[in-house]
Parts: structure tokens; C-alpha cells; sequence
């Protein structure tokens, strides 16, 4: 493990419980494991805590990930990442957090009954996808087909003039439907209930651009045929926009500030209104992209360093032959 000369805390292996370590992070996906990364190769002691249920893991194939023309597998990129930052020296450890707490001037993770400390944490907890009401298989089964995809900015193109529904209702179900109108004629947008929540102008607004409203009864999904079929009517895809759970339940006991949708609030450098706590990823209110949450984690990581420098040094020892020449 490496520290930084100031430091006068007998070494402690973070894999460790009770081990302090430089920088602790919760959640081991794009945003987490980037941060990893430039906080090991800036000689930070970083540990990883992931609970192996990253959103990125459920992507059967992201073909608008710059890189990969051919597209990766979410297992395979975060493997990839955690390979490589774990080639630096960041230690990875799967367990779920699930308190967080100030001590002292830094904070304790508890995951069942071990617990780690850390002078600075950072939050890529991420979200959780509502899902449309089906069997598990069935949905697993579907997603990995391409038969249900959640993001129509990561993937929209790979429907282009197929037949989509839209699954949802309200100002998100329009939003969406009209978003995916411009890669495809043959849309609709089916209410998850039965019933939809939608006023006249929104109507107007779906019907002007050709897109299909259903409702009337209670949606039952069946793979068949090459596609999925809702009541009777068979289509290439379907996009839930049901919205989403974001896990910042570790924030609030520690007097995190929230934004809009339950989301972290964080300034332009990814600091939380918490000193010494960062957060990055789905987290925090943007785009929820791979691309973006990989983005604030090397801010948040870069953030994390330069606000431990002005705490306690981060100069390299100087070697013991160059000392003694010195003298």
C-alpha cells in the first residue's frame, strides 16, 4: 500500500474492518470505478465498496460508448475498469453499504458487521430502473434480447423505424415517446396501469406526431414471434419510462443537501454541502450517461486530492540514500 510521508498512522491494510484509508468509494460503476483509478494513480490509499449491482451491468450491448465501435458488454467495461484500476493499486471489496456516518473529521462505512474509515468518501451509488410489472425471467430475458431497453439516448438508434412502445404515462411517458419519435414512425405509448394520466394539450401534442396511445386494460407482456407482444400487438422493443429510485439513502443522516428527484445536490467540483464528501454518477442530477458519470468521477476524484493536500502533504518521501547525502 502506498502513503505519503506526512502521514504518521501505522500502515493499514483497507481490505481490514476498522481500516483507514484515504479515500473511500461507494460503488463500483463507471463513475466509482473512474475515480478509483485517478485516485490510485495520484497515490491515494482508495478503496472500493460495490455491492455488484451496478445499472451499467445490465446493458447487453453499448454501442455509443467512444472506443468500441464494435460495442461492450456493461459486465465486460466494468471489468475492464475495475482491471484497471485495481492495476494502480485501488482495492475492490464487494459489500453493501448500508450506513455512513461522520467520525472525528472523517466517516465510517458499515456493511453488515464490519466497517471501514476514511478521511474523504465518495457517493456513486447510482440508481435503480422502475420496472414495468412482469416476472423477473421474463424481464431478464427481454432485456438481454434488446427486447426492452432502458435508455433511448444510449440505444435509440439501434431501434430506428422499428415497431416501439413506450411504457408509461404523464409528462415522462410523453417526454420520451416524443424523444424516440425521431428514430421511428411506429410508436406508441402504453399506459402501465391501464388507464393513462394525460391531459388534452398532451393528447393533441401525441396524436399531431403519429404516435399511437394505448390503454383500456392492464398491460401483459409475451415473447413471441421475434418481438414482445402487449396485448395483442407485437413490437421490436419496449422503453419503460417509469422512472427510477436514486440510492442516496446513505446521504441524508450525514446532513447531505438534496437537488431535484432525490438526487445529490454537489457544487462544479462534485463536493457534497458535507466537507470531505463527494459524490458523482446517477447520483447527482445530469445525464445519465457512461460517458458523464465517468467524466465527474475524474473531477471527483481530482477534487478529493487536492482537498486532502491542503489537510496534510501529499509530497513523496524523500529516499533514505538522498537524505543522507543531504546531510
Amino acid at each position: 500500500m502506498r502513503r505519503f510521508a506526512a502521514m504518521s498512522d501505522p500502515l493499514v491494510d483497507p481490505m481490514m474492518d476498522g481500516a483507514i484509508v484515504d479515500c473511500l468509494v461507494v460503488g463500483g460503476g463507471p463513475a466509482g470505478l473512474t475515480a478509483a483509478l485517478y485516485l490510485a494513480r495520484y497515490h491515494l490509499d482508495v478503496l472500493v465498496l460495490d455491492a455488484g449491482d451496478s445499472r451499467a451491468a445490465l446493458i447487453p450491448l453499448s454501442r455509443n460508448h467512444a472506443g468500441y465501435p464494435e460495442g461492450i458488454t456493461g459486465t465486460d467495461l466494468l471489468a475492464r475498469m475495475g482491471q484497471q484500476a485495481m492495476l494502480y493499486g485501488a482495492q475492490i471489496l464487494p459489500a453493501r453499504v448500508d450506513a455512513l456516518a461522520r467520525e472525528d473529521d472523517g466517516f465510517i462505512a458499515t456493511a453488515g458487521a464490519r466497517h471501514w474509515r476514511a478521511r474523504s468518501v465518495l457517493l456513486a451509488t447510482g440508481v435503480i430502473n422502475n420496472r414495468p410489472t412482469m416476472p423477473k425471467p421474463l424481464h431478464d430475458d427481454a432485456l438481454a434480447r434488446g427486447l426492452i431497453r432502458y435508455c433511448p439516448i444510449c440505444d435509440g438508434y439501434e431501434v430506428t423505424d422499428k415497431r416501439v412502445g413506450v411504457i408509461g404515462t404523464g409528462d415522462h411517458g410523453v417526454r420520451e415517446a416524443l424523444f424516440l419519435r425521431s428514430y421511428t414512425a411506429d410508436l406508441a405509448l402504453i399506459a402501465p396501469d391501464g388507464r393513462h394520466d394525460l391531459d388534452p394539450a398532451q393528447r393533441h401534442q401525441l396524436q399531431d406526431a403519429g404516435i399511437l396511445v394505448v390503454e383500456g386494460t392492464t398491460p401483459v407482456y409475451e415473447i413471441a414471434g421475434g418481438g414482445i407482444t402487449v396485448g395483442g400487438r407485437v413490437y421490436d422493443s419496449l422503453y419503460p419510462a417509469l422512472g427510477s429510485q436514486i440510492r442516496s439513502e446513505l446521504a441524508g443522516p450525514v446532513g447531505v443537501e438534496m437537488a431535484g428527484g432525490g438526487c445529490l445536490a454537489v457544487d462544479s467540483h462534485q463536493r457534497t454541502n458535507v466537507p470531505g464528501l463527494y459524490a458523482a454518477g446517477d447520483v447527482v442530477l445530469g445525464l445519465d450517461q457512461i460517458s458523464h458519470a465517468m467524466g465527474e468521477g475524474g473531477v471527483a476524484a481530482t477534487t478529493m486530492r487536492n482537498d486532502l493536500a491542503k489537510r496534510q502533504s501529499l509530497f513523496r518521501a524523500v529516499p533514505e540514500p538522498v537524505k543522507a547525502a543531504a546531510q
